[in-house]
């Protein structure tokens, strides 16, 4: 089973369990859902009725992470740790694989310091295990480890929910760039249409040298006749 079959799966499953429970029985819920191995997408979960329903209730907190989750990373949990409740080992791990997924939208080539400081990873060593053990081998990014360069070269990474606001962003950005391949289709009609009259233009130019050849060889004979 590929990973987005196993992905929708899952998050019917949660979705209808979740549907399903009172708000005051959710957190066991959300703690399940944010440490499945094989689940990295939260959006339908959130926009479930009796999660959304969290929010400005005395299980609000509920609802921020599973935001955290669909939207957040390593770093912006522990800027928020004071006020959220402390994640299982399996939560963390969770939240550090999603972190690789957005530092991977962000540029495909990650130094190894950088990773390390988002990560809260000591060395090289612990770094690179991670990143074949836990991203990798689990099918969420695909890349090479260049020792040397010491970063990572991103090839392939799995997407993430979409934050609030982000999907207007992308759709200007895609209308964008179709103006921009419109313009580009035009001009490189215009090209060959120049390039089409000027291929006309030389043909021409060239058929009018050899009927100048020759009438000229036409001439030089009859002057010899």
């Amino acid at each position: 089973m590929d990973i987005e079959q196993k992905q929708a799966e899952l998050i019917d499953h949660f979705v209808n369990q979740a549907s399903t429970l009172k708000a005051s029985a959710i957190w066991p819920l959300i703690i399940e859902a944010t440490s499945h191995p094989s689940l990295f997408a939260f959006s339908e979960i959130l926009s479930t009725p009796t999660v959304s329903e969290l929010e400005g209730t005395e299980n609000s907190l509920c609802l921020d992470v599973l935001r955290l989750f669909a939207h957040g990373t390593w770093s912006d949990y522990k800027s928020n740790a004071g006020r959220l409740p402390q994640l299982v080992p399996d939560q963390v791990l969770k939240l550090k694989q999603l972190t690789v997924l957005t530092l991977a939208e962000m540029n495909k080539v990650l130094p190894y310091d950088q990773l390390m400081q988002e990560l809260d990873v000591a060395n090289v060593r612990e770094l690179e295990d991670f990143l074949i053990n836990e991203c990798m081998y689990v099918g969420i990014v695909r890349g090479k480890l260049d020792q040397l360069r010491r970063c990572f070269e991103v090839q392939f990474a799995a997407g993430r929910d979409l934050r609030p606001g982000q999907l207007g962003n992308m759709l200007e950005t895609l209308s964008n760039w179709l103006a921009t391949s419109d313009n580009l289709l035009v001009s490189i009609q215009e090209k060959i249409k120049w390039a089409d009259s000027t291929s006309e233009l030389d043909k021409k130019h060239q058929k009018d040298v050899e009927d100048r050849v020759e009438e000229v060889k036409k001439s030089l004979f009859l002057k010899v006749s």
